[in-house]
This record gives structure tokens, C-alpha cells and sequence, in this order.
């Protein structure tokens, strides 16, 4: 019989579709040497018994305690790891301000390589506590401080995606935290991609360097063609943000007479590795554009309360064909864990649909069909994130990486109301959605490694 580097037993939850959970109960899940799922085996399989003889006391076989279920990890579509330093702060006030207030400031300090080892460390420590197993990260304009991101997130075994940020406009950026000059931004994002790429030759699990244009109205127009070339040159992933407000979003209008969506695209910044984060102002014909290039919607529904002066139509933008995942947005959201997210999600997309202007009649005050449910949002978390990020992981199935969280509903401190042993496993599945803290998450495993477990 195959030796298998560890076998776990226990209940699982996963996509089957956008709309659809898929259980597994007690199934026997055989991860190789690679980190992937080698064999998912169900109960009533013929190698079942076999497989537990042979495992079962074995130092790699898991199995499940009561009251314990397996999640896929959760994959974070849009972090800003240096505003971890800053997350929960001045969530009040509008962004142009937040940014050129706060953020800036602080993300201006990442020349100190020290200063940014201490806050890296703990945003990726942070999000792996939370479940996160992949994430998209922006680092900052500093070479050597995003390169450092990138080898944080391979010594703690995250698979990370991290992008050196652009910022080469004189005019629209400030003189204390900007690239010197556009060759120059052009040159480290090369440097940067290159190093990268070799350190990911040593990395189980993956770092991948991404083309980061923070958005269009900090960038000029020769590093938006310049950053466009390199990533068709090396076929990285690219990220920016689109669309998120009325005031970036006019500013692009404004700027070459068209939406942001058609504006990257000019640009070459629209491919199958293109994630792009909020867009909530995109149109039919923006989202068309999307679908047509593979590019993905990181949606950050706790960020949006806050900045981004809208609700965005998600089932909509999901039903035109575009890909969609969850991110964070640490930290105009202010939470690391996507259960808030998906919650959120869930929330937001119901006030688009019911409407919150109370005077207005019941049936014009909202946008129908705008809902989803925790199982859609489970999916954009997982699944969802894999699909627009192209890669095997979000989901329990073979040739898929094993990356989980094991979740434990009995524990003391933040025990889940399941009373009854015979509970319908989909309720018990929504429970975790809804409820699930922090302390619930016992282990997180990424490509078959375990990278973090509470005692």
C-alpha cells in the first residue's frame, strides 16, 4: 500500500459549487509528500477499513476529535500588510484624508527594515491565526522591505503573493513616500519579481511576486505601460485597486475619459493573474471585460462600508461570469479574519437588496436579486480565491494542496450552540460561518505543513 506522508479522519466542509456545500463525513483524507490530496476516501469505500488498520497508529494519522470539522483555508484576495500597524484607526474619516493622513506616513517608514520586520512578522502570524493559508499582498514602495514580506511569508510557511507598490506621480503623491522616479519604480519591480522568483525555488508552498500599481491616479502613465510589459515579460500576477469610489473612480473618468477597468487594460494590466480589488463602480460592460480577460474581484466588504461609498452588486458582477474572492483589505477593513468578511458579505448584500432609505416605498428601495448567502460567501473565501488566483488550492479534492484549518466547536472559552449530537451537518456548517472566533481555529496546515496550533 502507498505510504502517505500524513492521513487525516474527520468531518470536512467544502465548495461543491458557488451555491452548494459539500460534506464529508468521516472521510479519510491521504495527503503526499508534496503537501497535496493524494486520495479522498469515503466511508463506505473499499480501502477505508485497510487504510485505518494500517494508520492508525501511526505518528501522521489525524483523527478528528469530537466536535472538531476541517475548512479549507482561507484565501485573502487584498492585504495591505504594512497597515497592519494602523488597522482599527481613524476608520472615520474619508479616504483621501485617511490616506495622505495616516497611511502614507506610516507606510513611509518601511525603509527601516526593522520597523518593518516587526510588523510583518505579526501580520502574517495574525492571519494565520485567522485562517488565512494564502494572501495577496501590497507591501510598500521599499524594495527591500516587500522582498523581506516575501521571505517572512516562506520562513512561516503562508503562501504569499506579494507585490513591491508603485507610486511614481509627482503630482498626485506625496514628496516623503513616493518612487523616486519612474525608471526607477520600473527597475525595482523588476529586481523585485526576479528575487522572488528565486526564492521561490526553495519554498514548498509558493511565493509569487505580483505588479503592483497601488491605482491609477498614483501612477503615471509610462509606469502603467512599463509595469504592464513586465508582467507579460515574466507572467506574474498583477493587482491594483478599481474603481472603489466615487472619488478614484471620477478622478480615472476624469483622466482618460473611461473607467478604470478599460483604462488598466490599455495598459496590459488585465490578464488571467489579474485581481483587482473593490470595484464597486463597474459596469456591465467593465465586468464583460473582466470575464472576457480572467480577471478576478477581491471583494472587501467590511473595507466598503467604510470608503467606498457604496454597496457593491457582487451576485451581479458573479453572475455576469466574473471571478470573485474575499479579501480583508487590512486596513480600511479593520478586521484580519475572513468569517468577518464573509459575514459582512452576507450582510451588505442584503441591505443592497432590501434597501436602507426607509422613506423611499418597500419595492423601490432596494436592488433585487442582489443577495447571497454564507454558502456563496464560504465559497468566495475559498474556492472563489483559488479560481481567481489560478492555482489548485480552496478546496477539499484530490490533486488539491492541503491547506485547512481544523475548527473546534466545543471549546470552553467559545463553545458553538450544538446541542443535539444528530444536528443537521449544514446547520452545524453555518454555526462555524456565523460563530467561529479566533481561538475556535486549533491548527492551520498549508501544502501539508502545519504552520500554526493553539494550545
Amino acid at each position: 500500500m502507498e505510504k502517505y506522508t500524513q492521513i487525516f479522519q474527520g468531518t470536512a466542509f467544502s465548495s461543491k459549487s458557488s451555491k452548494e456545500v459539500q460534506i464529508l463525513k468521516d472521510y479519510l483524507f491521504c495527503i503526499n509528500s508534496n503537501g497535496m490530496i493524494e486520495r479522498i476516501i469515503a466511508p463506505d469505500d473499499t480501502d477505508y477499513v485497510t487504510l485505518l488498520e494500517t494508520y492508525h497508529v501511526s505518528e501522521n494519522f489525524h483523527r478528528l476529535a469530537d466536535g472538531q470539522y476541517l475548512l479549507p483555508g482561507f484565501i485573502d484576495l487584498h492585504v495591505h500588510a504594512p497597515q497592519w500597524a494602523q488597522a482599527g484607526t481613524a476608520l472615520d474619516i474619508p479616504l483621501y484624508d485617511w490616506l495622505n493622513t495616516y497611511t502614507f506616513p506610516l507606510e513611509s517608514k518601511f525603509s527601516d527594515l526593522a520597523f518593518a520586520k516587526n510588523v510583518y512578522d505579526e501580520v502574517v502570524n495574525t492571519l494565520l491565526a485567522n485562517g488565512t493559508t494564502t494572501a495577496l499582498y501590497f507591501a510598500t514602495v521599499h524594495k527591500e522591505a516587500s522582498l523581506l514580506l516575501a521571505e517572512i511569508c516562506a520562513e512561516k510557511g503562508q503562501r504569499g503573493l506579494v507585490g513591491k507598490v508603485v507610486m511614481d506621480s509627482q503630482e498626485e503623491n506625496p514628496d516623503f513616500y513616493r518612487d523616486t522616479d519612474t525608471q526607477t519604480a520600473l527597475e525595482d519591480t523588476e529586481e523585485f519579481i526576479l528575487a522572488v522568483k528565486e526564492l521561490a525555488k526553495s519554498t514548498k508552498q509558493g511565493v509569487y511576486p505580483v505588479v503592483t500599481p497601488r491605482f491609477i491616479p498614483s501612477c503615471t502613465d509610462d509606469a502603467l505601460k512599463g509595469l504592464g510589459e513586465l508582467a507579460a515579460k515574466y507572467d506574474t500576477y498583477i493587482q491594483s485597486h478599481c474603481s472603489e469610489s466615487d472619488w478614484e473612480h471620477e478622478y480615472v473618468q476624469n483622466r482618460f475619459q473611461k473607467n478604470d477597468a478599460f483604462a488598466l487594460n490599455d495598459f496590459g494590466l488585465l490578464r488571467e493573474k489579474s485581481v483587482m480589488a473593490h470595484c464597486n463602480f463597474l459596469n456591465d460592460a467593465d465586468a464583460e471585460l473582466f470575464a472576457e480577460t480572467g480577471t478576478a474581484v477581491s471583494h472587501c466588504p467590511v473595507s466598503n462600508a467604510y470608503f467606498a461609498n457604496s454597496v457593491i452588486p457582487i451576485a451581479h458582477l458573479h453572475s455576469k461570469g466574473v471571478e470573485i474572492g474575499l479579501g480583508s483589505d487590512i486596513s480600511g477593513g479593520f478586521s484580519p479574519s475572513l468569517f468577518d468578511n464573509a459575514r459582512q458579505a452576507v450582510i451588505s448584500s442584503r441591505m443592497l437588496e432590501d434597501g436602507v432609505n426607509t422613506s423611499l416605498p418597500a419595492d423601490e428601495r432596494g436592488v433585487s436579486n442582489s443577495r447571497i448567502t454564507i454558502n456563496e460567501a464560504f465559497y468566495f473565501a475559498t474556492a472563489g480565491g483559488g479560481e481567481s488566483l489560478s492555482l489548485p488550492i480552496g478546496r477539499l479534492e484530490e490533486n488539491y494542496a492541503w491547506d485547512v484549518q481544523i475548527i473546534d466547536t466545543l471549546l470552553p472559552s467559545a463553545r458553538l450552540p450544538i446541542f443535539n449530537s444528530n444536528e443537521d451537518l449544514i446547520d452545524v456548517f453555518q454555526k462555524i460561518m456565523y460563530l467561529v472566533r479566533p481561538e475556535n481555529i486549533r491548527e492551520v496546515w498549508v501544502q501539508g505543513e502545519k504552520v500554526h496550533s493553539r494550545t
